[in-house]
């Protein structure tokens, strides 16, 4: 890959997850300061993003991977996309809110493959090269957040109670549409499958992987991937909002601890995968949820603020040794010819249906102890110490190869 090309894809891959990371975090914190929003609304608000992962499989194979260049789908849909958080930062009322928020995910969620798909076709060598692009996405997400709370300072509570959090949506709005117009210009990716049999709905999903549960270990795995996304939902939806409410000063800023952690421990995972094996890893994974959130319960923002700190950099266990071990387990569980298949039903899966009950539990839970924080956080916690125990009672050991 030339120097160019390489420029050109990190770009993209920076602006993709910036604009993620510009909204996403204080999501909740808007809601409930600006709009008077209950927990279940913004649970319903965050759950926006499985229906965009149940929907992104079908604007993928459907019409991406047959009809139109990825860069040129990449290119509209974020366009689209940047008119829709234009009208997020209008709606003053979450009747009117969540119809924008629902049709940006949808949007945008696919998007989240058609990067990866025009960063693979310039690449001789994606195992070693796709991360030394995507490391870039990692970048922007941390740079939004320091924005943010440092350059724009919209996080201050002052700010927030000025309605500053809006902004956010139109920093998204701006870069969206940067994006969308630098995407025309990318590498050209024509469709792979344009001219081949038309893919059945039930291979597009990964449903053509439903056998691999027949494997009890895989099942016990599968069944854990959704239930421990229910204490991943508590993180997403809750943990910017309370730092906030406890008066965490640039509470945005020093949850870019969790993306610097998740890069960092990605390093890590190798060497621990091939050390301790897969079930050790992914034990050590949901002992991290659980740590963290006992931490949450028990930290604040005055002498235990080393805690809430702590929490947050615990981000790259938590995700890094459960979720990217768990691809890595699938792969290795599924025969070549349904690897695809496999990890888009993993996907599906977690992403869809885990984080979707995940979300609306959490904002049931948050309704019913509004503003007690310590009771709230105990709840994931317990939920993922019951998935520890009954993975770690029921998951026989196997020897897994890691393969990045």
């Amino acid at each position: 890959m030339n120097k160019s090309i390489q420029i050109q894809l990190s770009l993209m891959m920076f602006l993709q997850f910036f604009i993620w990371g510009a909204w996403f975090v204080t999501l909740g914190t808007f809601l409930g300061h600006n709009m008077g929003a209950s927990g279940s609304q913004i649970g319903a608000a965050f759950g926006t993003q499985s229906w965009g992962a149940i929907v992104a499989p079908f604007i993928i194979g459907m019409i991406a991977d047959r009809y139109f260049n990825a860069e040129k789908i990449l290119g509209v849909l974020h366009l689209i996309g940047a008119g829709l958080m234009y009208l997020m930062a209008q709606s003053t009322e979450f009747t009117t809110f969540y119809p924008y928020v629902l049709g940006y995910m949808i949007v945008y969620m696919p998007t989240l493959a058609l990067v990866n798909s025009v960063s693979f076709n310039q690449m001789k060598d994606p195992a070693k090269e796709f991360s030394n692009i995507r490391v870039w996405g990692t970048i922007g997400w941390i740079l939004a957040g320091l924005m943010i709370s440092f350059l724009f300072r919209w996080d201050d509570n002052q700010n927030i109670a000025a309605g500053a959090l809006k902004n956010t949506f139109l920093l998204a709005s701006v870069v969206s549409a940067a994006l969308g117009i630098f995407s025309f210009l990318l590498p050209a990716t024509p469709p792979k499958g344009k001219g081949t049999q038309q893919t059945s709905i039930a291979s597009t999903l990964g449903l053509d992987a439903i056998k691999l549960l027949a494997n009890r270990n895989y099942l016990i795995f599968f069944v854990s991937a959704i239930l421990i996304c229910i204490p991943l939902a508590f993180y997403y939806s809750n943990a910017n909002p309370f730092l906030v409410d406890i008066g965490m000063k640039n509470a945005t800023a020093k949850m870019t601890i969790g993306q610097m952690s998740e890069a960092f421990f990605m390093l890590l995972l190798p060497f621990f995968f091939k050390r301790y094996g897969f079930k050790n890893t992914i034990l050590v994974g949901m002992l991290a949820w659980v740590v963290r959130y006992i931490l949450f319960a028990y930290g604040d923002a005055g002498s235990h603020t080393y805690m809430l700190l702590i929490g947050i950099g615990l981000h790259g266990i938590c995700y890094d040794f459960f979720f990217v071990s768990g691809q890595i387990y699938t792969d290795a569980k599924a025969d070549e010819t349904i690897k695809s298949a496999a990890q888009g039903l993993i996907t599906l899966a977690t992403y869809g249906v885990g984080m979707l009950i995940g979300f609306w539990v959490a904002g049931m839970i948050t309704d019913a102890y509004h503003g007690d924080w310590q009771t709230i956080w105990l709840y994931p916690a317990g939920f993922a110490a019951v998935v520890l125990i009954v993975f770690f009672s029921t998951f026989k050991n196997e020897a897994i190869e890691y393969k990045a």
